[in-house]
């Protein structure tokens, strides 16, 4: 195993995490950070980070490093993490990369190419665009040109679908065919995938019992000490799951109730999508269930039969 590339990936909430640790205590492995809200310092509690308990057991990368005022792009995560597994194979060891930021493990195994630099006033026309059209118009319009793009953006994100559009106008080309190219980090044949996916109704379950917990645990002076900042709201930390909800009771604009079934609903339809991103783009990965830790852990043993029960 000295020196092996892992990559588990899953919706919020399906038990990637632990999977994670249980396979770096059985190996001797590192941990990386593959998703794109769990790099924020300000958000160990709504993005569910692991405790400092859990740290504790296996070394952790990217984890916590960035500032919530500092938005890092999928190019800055990627050659990050390209040096930090770098490092830790060069030390015989194994690495553990694991996320729910789909376009961070395309990234690793199919490349992502450089994008030229967008002139500023092609940015500020493409803002203006989004402002006057609206979000549907200006979506279809992007999907005429980019319609993985547009079918792949969640509603509301309107940071990405300005990016996308800036990108066509400025370069002619697609976000999406840019992604295309690039040569992959981890290169065929390099490294072993799972997916977690379990049932849609357990998955969904998790989920509303971990905001719950997550509240218990704090999650809302989190968010009270985000809104105090008066930071962009474009930044992608304060488009985390759940800010936006229980900013709004932070604000006095709904009950702690309703901004919890709010943050539950979109926790809920992001797992979705995460789901649907996985079978889209991961369709090659072994996939595995289970509603429990010690059935997923069997499940994954399964694929890698030195691995042992424990």
């Amino acid at each position: 195993m000295s020196g092996r590339i892992w990559l588990i990936a899953g919706p919020t909430a399906s038990g990637k995490s632990a999977l994670a640790l249980r396979l770096a205590d059985a190996v001797g492995g590192e941990i990386v950070n593959a998703d794109s809200m769990q790099l924020y310092a300000d958000l160990r509690v709504l993005t569910a980070r692991p405790s400092a308990e859990e740290e504790a057991r296996a070394p952790h990368h990217l984890f916590g490093v960035a500032d919530a005022a500092d938005g890092w792009s999928v190019g800055r995560w990627l050659r990050t993490a390209a040096e930090v597994l770098g490092e830790i194979t060069g030390r015989g060891r194994t690495a553990v990369v694991v996320g729910g930021t789909g376009l961070y493990f395309r990234a690793l195994t199919k490349g992502l190419a450089e994008i030229p630099q967008i002139a500023a006033p092609v940015r500020r026309q493409a803002a203006d665009d989004f402002e006057h059209m609206g979000e549907s118009a200006f979506r279809g319009r992007l999907g005429l040109h980019d319609p993985a793009a547009a079918a792949r953006i969640a509603p509301g994100d309107r940071q990405r679908l300005v990016r996308a559009w800036e990108v066509f106008a400025a370069t002619g080309m697609a976000l999406s065919d840019w992604q295309q190219t690039g040569d992959p980090v981890l290169p065929e044949g390099s490294w072993r995938g799972a997916a977690l996916e379990p049932a849609r109704d357990v998955l969904y379950a998790r989920c509303d019992a971990r905001l719950d917990a997550m509240v218990q645990a704090g999650a809302v002076e989190e968010v009270r000490a985000l809104v105090g900042r008066n930071l962009d709201p474009d930044l992608p930390a304060m488009k985390a799951v759940g800010v936006r909800e229980l900013a709004a009771f932070v604000r006095g604009e709904t009950t702690l109730d309703e901004a919890l079934e709010a943050a539950k609903r979109e926790t809920r339809r992001y797992a979705k999508r995460q789901m649907t991103w996985q079978r889209g783009q991961m369709g090659e990965w072994p996939r595995i269930g289970g509603e429990d830790q010690e059935e997923q852990w069997r499940q994954f043993i399964a694929l890698e039969p030195r691995l042992t029960l424990s």
